[in-house]
């Protein structure tokens, strides 16, 4: 497959006993690096929604065909990050979207794939603690506001 041009991001999360909690992962080749599902596009993928639900798949087990949905989070992420990306996408390209998704879950165990050492559920302010990057942090905060305040996320 070949990698598209863009990253996604997914956040999992759960309404248990009046209270929200978001599914953080550790990542099994960094030290102490949490984040949310995150991984690359590929051009067989067709949208980044189907991107974001293989990832989803691929990363923890999960089924997100019905619960997920787009926030309207868009990152820039610079190609330091990624391996030989000035090689496959060319010089010029310095940076890539990611867009960001959440997924409701209604069962707390997940199968995490072997880019992850392990996974916890945590309130907000303690992913926001826990999480690395600020990409993760700003949607975060955007899906639990939504969640929290203003109804409008299924």
């Amino acid at each position: 497959m070949a990698r598209a041009k863009y990253q996604v991001l997914v956040i999992p999360y759960i309404r248990q006993s009046g209270k929200l909690l978001y599914c953080i992962l550790k990542r099994s080749d960094m030290d102490d690096v949490w984040q949310f599902i995150a991984g690359g596009g590929e051009e067989e993928d067709g949208s980044v929604l189907i991107s974001a639900m293989r990832e989803t798949r691929e990363e923890t087990g999960i089924s997100a065909e019905d619960k997920i949905f787009q926030l309207q989070t868009v990152c820039s992420i610079s190609t330091e990050h990624f391996k030989q990306a000035r090689l496959v996408w060319g010089e010029d390209c310095l940076v890539i979207p990611e867009y960001a998704f959440a997924v409701e879950v209604s069962d707390m165990e997940i199968g995490l794939s072997d880019e992850h050492a392990e996974y916890r559920w945590v309130d907000y302010q303690t992913a926001k603690n826990m999480l690395k990057y600020d990409s993760n942090k700003t949607a975060l905060w955007e899906l639990d506001n939504k969640l929290r305040y203003d109804g409008s996320m299924p």
